[in-house]
């Protein structure tokens, strides 16, 4: 893949990402005056979005540096090519994923071993 089409992609993932989680941070605000005297399945319900939220936080923080770790392997010059093997990784799996570091067959590998 040409570099300019990558930092596209990577562009375009970084955006996607730090727009879900500035709307995210935005959501916050339930619109509710207070909690006081709420009721039980009132509070397990926030508890349970809170706990989804900050979830979802953590997941789109991971995508952000792997977004972050294929821009360093660009700068490098080894963007494109499995940081497990050194093989490429091909085209089409890149504009699927284009934070991809490994080969799909090595990606699978690596998700069964832990």
């Amino acid at each position: 893949m040409d570099a300019t089409k990558a930092i596209e992609l990577l562009r375009r993932e970084r955006e996607r990402i730090e727009r879900a989680l500035a709307e995210q941070g935005s959501a916050g605000d339930n619109g509710e005056l207070t909690s006081i005297d709420q009721h039980l399945g009132d509070q397990a319900s926030d508890l349970y979005a809170d706990e989804f939220e900050a979830g979802q936080r953590e997941r789109l923080l991971g995508e952000l540096a792997a977004v972050e770790r294929a821009e360093a392997r660009l700068a490098a010059g080894t963007f494109g090519l499995s940081v497990e093997s050194g093989e490429p990784i091909p085209d089409e799996r890149l504009e699927a994923i284009p934070t991809a570091e490994r080969t799909a067959q090595e990606q699978e590998r690596y998700e069964h071993r832990g």
